[in-house]
């Protein structure tokens, strides 16, 4: 097999694979690597694959043992420390290395014989809830979940693909059932992903218009009086060094107050996007300086009975995989409070 038969074969799976990776590992960059390093090993294993049906199945078990080794690597990332008894603590805030995924990975994730159901099962397994708690089991019980609760594939292929027992499968896959169900919301189906819906549309918009406006009476009429918002670990100087949360409507309020409100309070623009098959917005803050709008961080919100639930803040860094640049240039705008929008 020639390298140019040899792509053609591989690639139509690239986009579920990227998927398959970013589950085990919650970020974007690192799934997008694994996938690489997948074809690679797959490139140098190439004469072992006989027959073209069986490839889709080859290159899950090349690229689950990519990511096996990946965390035998750095073992910092193989478990996520537990969240707070309480789960006060916001998706983004409780582990550090996660990263929200552009809209179009989830819109092809799926594999192209997946049925409808499938494709509802694999979008809600990309939403931010559920790949945290997956964080926080042992990586070969991850592996074992995403294989045989998301992916649908039989005991026995799990137990072939990872080299184990079906009887070790089958309790490697009784620890992780119990293990998500502390670890994902109570009410799972409040969380789940769901298709873009005018509440979420209109509930993004008034978010949006809310924040460039600077009005935080009715930005904090948005949440839900037990919303929590989260901010991850700055990378750019935008946010400080360690994550921050905030529980309560009325703390969150106390917290975005100063930056909101007076003479020096920032200004804001937000684009609209989705991430997770969450609503989202790019943030950008005007400089004056260099009369730009600059990269200031990626809202996430989980919206729940028409208000928001939480807000994940990510940092600037998240927004060119969504297609938003971190330069935003402003021909035009005077960089005033009345213009800069």
């Amino acid at each position: 097999m020639d390298r140019e038969d040899f792509t053609l074969l591989v690639q139509r799976h690239q986009h579920e694979l990227t998927a398959h990776c970013y589950r085990m590992l919650a970020s974007v960059e690192d799934a997008q690597d694994l996938v690489q390093e997948t074809f690679v090993r797959a490139w140098d294993k190439r004469e072992s694959i006989r027959e073209a049906s069986a490839v889709r199945a080859w290159l899950y078990r090349i690229a689950t043992n990519a990511c096996l080794d990946f965390l035998r690597r750095r073992p910092e990332r193989s478990t996520a420390p537990d969240r707070a008894p309480d789960g006060a603590v916001p998706l983004a805030a409780s582990v550090r290395w996660l990263q929200p995924a552009p809209e179009n990975l989830a819109a092809h994730a799926q594999a192209r014989e997946a049925t409808p159901d499938d494709v509802v099962i694999e979008r809600e397994a990309l939403e931010l809830a559920f790949l945290v708690a997956l964080q926080h089991l042992p990586p070969r019980q991850r592996a074992v979940h995403i294989l045989k609760d998301v992916q649908g594939w039989p005991a026995q292929g799990v137990a072939d693909h990872l080299d184990m027992t079906v009887a070790g499968v089958n309790s490697a896959l009784q620890r992780a059932r119990e293990s998500l169900r502390r670890h994902l919301p109570p009410n799972r189906s409040d969380w789940a992903a769901s298709a873009t819906s005018e509440v979420e549309r209109d509930l993004l918009q008034r978010y949006v218009a809310a924040t460039e406006a600077s009005d935080i009476t009715a930005l904090t009429a948005l949440l839900h009086h037990d919303a929590r918002c989260g901010q991850q670990p700055g990378a750019s100087g935008h946010q400080g060094p360690n994550p921050s949360y905030y529980a309560g409507r009325d703390n969150i309020r106390s917290a975005w107050a100063p930056a909101l409100e007076g003479t020096d309070a920032a200004v804001l623009r937000l684009i609209p996007t989705r991430a997770n098959g969450q609503p989202a917005a790019g943030v950008y803050l005007w400089d004056h300086d260099s009369d730009e709008w600059q990269a200031f961080g990626l809202d996430v919100l989980h919206v729940r009975d028409g208000l928001i639930d939480e807000i994940n803040a990510f940092v600037p860094e998240m927004l060119p995989p969504f297609g938003l640049p971190l330069v935003l240039p402003a021909p035009g705008d005077g960089g005033s409070r009345g213009t800069a929008k």
